[in-house]
């Protein structure tokens, strides 16, 4: 039996959990088709997802097509939970992104679109909600190739759509061969040459599909189940198995972590290679120490079911990992996977509301990181707060249910900022000798600081002699550089620099007649940790540093009547538009937007634009922060930037 492993992906409200219990539905999975609205669906079974009616944390469930096990991943479609769909494209072997016929390709349609070509994921498409009022089938056809970029083949037609007695029909028509044939020389050949190449046009479409050249568009409704069974079809028949060989050593990629109802962590995992045992001893993460899986099991029919073993291909749930963390490799390095989707751009500060404990609230959302770690948690222990990264408002409102409803807390949160960065302006050098010029610590270290491209990373590269110290000396100044440089000199992280190490010394190992080692007289790690940050604060601060924000690009349609008083607006709000374009009553803006704007600009579209604007934002470069004083962060390190504080700080923790 063949697996596939299957991503259901769409903007928020296309239908896409409608779809998801249909198709089991169909399969015989489930004996009745559960609501959205009523909360009564297989895949959102978080209290907060019934009671919302959206997806927020993606899930997995299995039913058979024919002689295919699809393990089908529903994901959330609100762009605040775009990490959750993130993590989920690393596992798939294919994907069905939902249209609806109504609102036709929207903003996130657009960003998952390009994504899944980028990735060379196989996508069908579906066109759901055709028995919709204002339900649109040959016109929408046009904007799918249009608006997404991609060659799509209709699988048939849509009769009678807007009314309740919507259907369809499935056909390939002549259009069909046209498409493929751009895609297929020999099938073009054969074309022009005369030949019927009807007999082939089915291998060329699967052939095609699995490479993602093109994608098969579907039609239906998944509240009639119209078009339903031809999608099943084309799942079967035209997207690839998975792959994998079960006798490779085994590795697998976890893709999501939850806590058991005794508190166990319980990791899903996709295995790419080999097979996992119950009782296998498996290296974990990168520091690779070794975990016993205690108990496992996989999706079968409708559910997940225990077994012995899982084979490349599969989806598994694994017990015993304790230390597993969303994006760790289980078994053998995977190699790391490119983002799909930006970072986030905004973070806020979570308030404890009386009655709530700041350490009980630091526990709880040291648990929920762990099952997103891009929620980043930044611990001020000076103020003894804690700030979340964010992608949008909403996850705001869903992180406050949550607490509330896991853990019994209550929160409020400040105003969401921008998670800006600092660029280095030029190079800055510095260095400390041992026992020299107020040097508190046994260490010599000399750091150059240089800029380096945007996407680059920090760099770490050595001058001096590799067999002048110990390299555990080493060590400790390249890991302490990166720790560093998490907080620049206004408090934002410095992602894009090369330091290279120019000056080294230590005081090597002493002891008295008869006696052990002499600390006071020998350089430790602990040295080259303490003097580090000081030498590459003095360091940036002669290069000296540029603060940027993160900006969106946006893309606002509205009706060209509005465009006088979206101008201002826009303007008001530090958006640049860069390019107008109006199509008869419509117009067209792009241009760019700070982030910390994007929630304004979505709250004010509406009114502006007598609520017919629609807006699609994604995150697309750091520019300098205009003005004056720049924009400043609060430390939560020891503050190597004021010298004296510092060395008072570190002899206060060496002290504790």
């Amino acid at each position: 039996m063949h697996l596939l492993n299957l991503g259901i992906l769409a903007h928020v409200d296309a239908g896409k959990t409608s779809l998801t219990e249909r198709l089991l539905h169909a399969a015989g999975v489930i004996d009745e088709i559960g609501s959205v609205d009523a909360g009564s669906t297989q895949t959102d079974t978080l209290a907060l997802e019934r009671q919302r009616g959206i997806t927020i944390k993606s899930a997995v469930v299995s039913f058979p097509l024919g002689d295919v096990t699809v393990n089908l991943v529903d994901t959330p479609g609100h762009p605040d939970f775009i990490a959750e769909v993130e993590r989920v494209l690393g596992v798939l072997d294919g994907a069905v992104l939902v249209v609806s016929a109504v609102e036709g390709v929207q903003a996130q349609t657009r960003v998952l679109m390009r994504t899944l070509r980028r990735l060379r994921i196989p996508t069908l498409v579906f066109v759901n909600k055709i028995d919709r009022r204002g339900a649109r089938g040959e016109a929408l056809l046009r904007d799918l190739s249009d608006r997404l970029g991609a060659a799509v083949v209709p699988m048939g037609d849509a009769h009678a759509p807007g009314t309740p007695g919507a259907r369809f029909v499935p056909g390939l028509g002549p259009a069909v061969l046209d498409v493929l044939a751009d895609q297929d020389d020999d099938l073009l050949a054969a074309y022009v040459a005369g030949a019927d190449p009807a007999d082939r046009l089915p291998a060329a479409l699967a052939a095609q599909t699995r490479t993602c050249r093109v994608h098969p568009v579907y039609f239906g409704s998944a509240m009639t189940g119209a078009g339903v069974d031809a999608l099943a079809d084309g799942i079967r028949d035209l997207l690839p198995a998975a792959a994998g060989d079960p006798g490779a050593p085994s590795s697998a990629t976890v893709f999501k972590v939850e806590r058991g109802p005794a508190g166990e962590k319980v990791a899903y995992a996709r295995v790419l290679a080999g097979t996992l045992r119950i009782r296998d001893r498996v290296p974990v993460g990168p520091g690779r120490a070794e975990h016993r899986i205690t108990a496992l099991s996989v999706f079968d029919h409708g559910t997940d079911v225990r077994a012995d073993a899982a084979p490349a291909g599969r989806i598994a749930k694994l017990w015993g990992l304790t230390g597993v963390r969303v994006g760790d490799a289980v078994g053998a390095p995977v190699a790391p996977r490119e983002h799909a989707f930006a970072p986030p751009t905004l973070e806020t500060v979570v308030v404890p509301a009386p009655g709530t404990g700041r350490r009980e609230l630091h526990l709880a959302l040291t648990l929920l990181a762990e099952q997103d770690p891009l929620i980043a948690l930044r611990h001020d222990p000076v103020r003894r707060e804690t700030s979340v990264s964010l992608y949008g408002e909403v996850q705001k409102e869903v992180l406050q249910a949550t607490l509330a409803d896991a853990f019994g807390l209550a929160v409020a949160f400040r105003e969401t900022t921008a998670l800006c960065i600092e660029r280095p302006a030029g190079t800055g050098a510095a260095v400390e000798f041992n026992k020299k010029d107020g040097n508190p610590f046994l260490a010599t270290v000399g750091l150059r600081l240089e800029p380096a491209p945007a996407g680059a990373g920090v760099g770490f590269r050595v001058e001096v002699e590799l067999g002048s110290m110990p390299y555990a000396f080493f060590k400790a100044v390249e890991d302490t550089v990166r720790e560093t440089l998490a907080q620049g000199l206004y408090g934002w992280q410095v992602p894009d620099c090369t330091v290279t190490m120019t000056h080294s010394g230590y005081s090597p190992r002493q002891s008295h007649a008869h006696q052990g080692f002499d600390k006071s007289m020998s350089s430790t790690g602990a040295d080259f940790r303490g003097l580090t940050p000081l030498v590459l604060i003095e360091a940036l601060r002669r290069a000296g540093t540029r603060v940027h924000e993160p900006l969106h690009r946006f893309r606002v349609e509205a009706p060209a009547d509005t465009l006088g008083g979206l101008l201002p607006a826009l303007a008001a709000l530090r958006a640049v538009p860069q390019s107008t374009r109006t199509h008869g009553s419509a117009c067209v803006l792009h241009g760019t937007v700070p982030a910390a704007r994007v929630h304004a600009l979505e709250q004010r579209l509406p009114g502006l634009t007598r609520g017919e604007g629609e807006l699609e934002t994604a995150f697309d470069h750091y520019a300098a922060v205009p003005g004056g004083t720049p924009p400043e962060r609060p430390r939560t390190d020891l503050n190597p930037v004021d010298r004296k504080e510092y060395l008072l700080n570190v002899s206060r923790r060496v002290g504790g």
